[in-house]
């Protein structure tokens, strides 16, 4: 499978160094262009290169990992997705702590809002309730898998993701659609910043 990344910050690259180690193509991408992430690509080994937005958006998975007032721009001029897959794992933060502000979205929770903005994509959110050092880890413990939460409208995206991630050794629990599952997990929610293990 191959898999891109729109931002190469630590939660695409804790997730790319999961792909690569698992099997998976990774084509990353970030708003400066792919001789930035040169270094990078080749620390993930043959598996991974650097590419343009246009290059990630046409895998079969997209994790969109950027910070929140970057995700227009990064995602503006990018062909239709055409039911590709898209991991949303961003959080909505206008402004990082310790004076953090909260993007106001009305009703929409941060993923409608993002899957408002990716025409053809089938939106899951995952991997924003966790800490990129805690994604970056071996997700398996002594004592259990660490969770990882998702959430989306598509059953069949969702179920790839739980296969993908479950294989990066997490446990995959899902919470239901974009408005529901969304809104426990994103900020403010009541799983934002949890981390859990699941007893096998």
């Amino acid at each position: 499978m191959k898999i891109g990344t729109l931002g190469a910050g630590t939660v695409a690259q804790a997730i790319a160094r999961h792909a690569v180690d698992h099997g998976h193509q990774v084509v990353l991408s970030n708003s400066r262009g792919p001789a930035s992430l040169a270094v990078l690509a080749d620390a993930l080994g043959p598996l991974a290169h650097a590419g343009t937005p246009q290059e990630a958006a046409a895998a079969e998975i997209v994790v969109l990992a950027v910070g929140w007032p970057q995700v227009p721009d990064a995602v503006a001029g990018l062909p239709p997705f055409d039911g590709s897959i898209v991991i949303d794992a961003t959080n909505q933060f206008v402004s990082p702590p310790p004076h953090t502000k909260i993007a106001d979205l009305g009703e929409l929770t941060g993923s409608e809002y993002v899957a408002s903005l990716l025409s053809g994509a089938r939106v899951v959110k995952a991997f924003n309730t966790l800490y990129g050092q805690y994604i970056a880890a071996d997700p398996r413990h002594r004592a259990g898998r660490q969770v990882l939460f998702l959430a989306g409208d598509d059953a069949d995206a969702k179920t790839t993701v739980k296969d993908l991630t479950a294989a990066f050794g997490f446990a995959p629990v899902d919470l239901g659609s974009l408005r529901e599952g969304g809104r426990l997990m994103q900020l403010g929610g009541p799983l934002s910043g949890l981390h859990a293990l699941k007893q096998d």
